[in-house]
């Protein structure tokens, strides 16, 4: 990684409040290059995407680090965390009759 990635995720890391973190993801964005050298400034907008409640592009974003490094542990780990949560955060268990959505009776 090179000082300006360095700086970059440095700085995108102290983001605060919406307004600093969306223009930090669209430096990270503004970085990137296509390539496996990405996987840092990845890393670090789908934890800034996480922090919106963006849920559905952190996930994106950890797939394509997926395309770069297959064995991302870390990648991996947050994709299945991540669409567990959105999969939950979508049942209003106490809306509907209907328990085979009852995610509280897997």
């Amino acid at each position: 990684m090179n000082d300006k990635t360095g700086i970059l995720i440095k700085n995108a890391k102290k983001a605060k409040g919406e307004k600093e973190i969306r223009n930090a993801i669209l430096l990270l964005s503004q970085n990137l290059k296509n390539t496996s050298e990405d996987i840092p400034l990845l890393h670090t907008r789908a934890e800034l995407y996480v922090k919106l409640q963006n849920l559905g592009q952190a996930v994106n974003d950890y797939r394509l680090i997926l395309t770069y490094d297959e064995n991302d542990r870390i990648a991996a780990g947050q994709i299945e965390q991540l669409t567990t949560i959105m999969r939950f955060s979508g049942n209003d268990i106490y809306a509907s009759p209907n328990t085979n959505l009852d995610p509280w009776l897997e």
